[in-house]
């Protein structure tokens, strides 16, 4: 590719780098697994520049989701868990994900469905602002659910 950007063609390494010391530019290799090799007759400091700044600008366009957690046990009362709930409310319209945890203490663990039906409650409460993004499930002593916000 020439100094135009139009393909100048299959031509001689020696006869490209002579063109582009012509000019005052530089040879700048494109495309090197390509068959023939593509190259470019280009300013290679403002590529450099105008690569950089499109790296700048796809990562000011991500966004970064946080993910805040609740934690609770199977005997926590329900005032407590209106108060986590609230909470949860809060950060979900933020735009937050929310992890639900319940803890299993001791002997606890022999009743999870009380954990689940926590869990199902918790979910029926913020259905109208978050959607259950992993279903309740079990991991060591513990058993959590996540929480994403509602799609607009």
């Amino acid at each position: 590719m020439d100094e135009n950007g139009e393909n100048a063609g299959i031509v001689d390494l020696d006869y490209a780098l002579h063109r582009a010391e012509d000019v005052g530019l530089d040879l700048v290799e494109i495309a090197p697994n390509a068959n023939p090799p593509v190259v470019k007759i280009i300013n290679y400091s403002k590529f450099l520049y105008d690569k950089e700044k499109k790296e700048r600008e796809a990562r000011k366009a991500q966004t970064k989701v946080e993910i805040k957690e609740i934690r609770l046990r199977p005997k926590t009362g329900d005032h407590h868990r209106d108060i986590k709930v609230k909470d949860a409310r809060r950060w979900l319209n933020n735009g937050m994900k929310v992890r639900v945890t319940v803890r299993f203490r001791g002997r606890e663990i022999t009743y999870p469905e009380l954990a689940l039906e926590d869990l199902r409650e918790i979910a029926e409460e913020l259905a109208d602002v978050a959607d259950i993004e992993q279903a309740p499930n079990m991991e060591g002593r513990s058993m959590f659910m996540m929480l994403a916000p509602k799609k607009n």
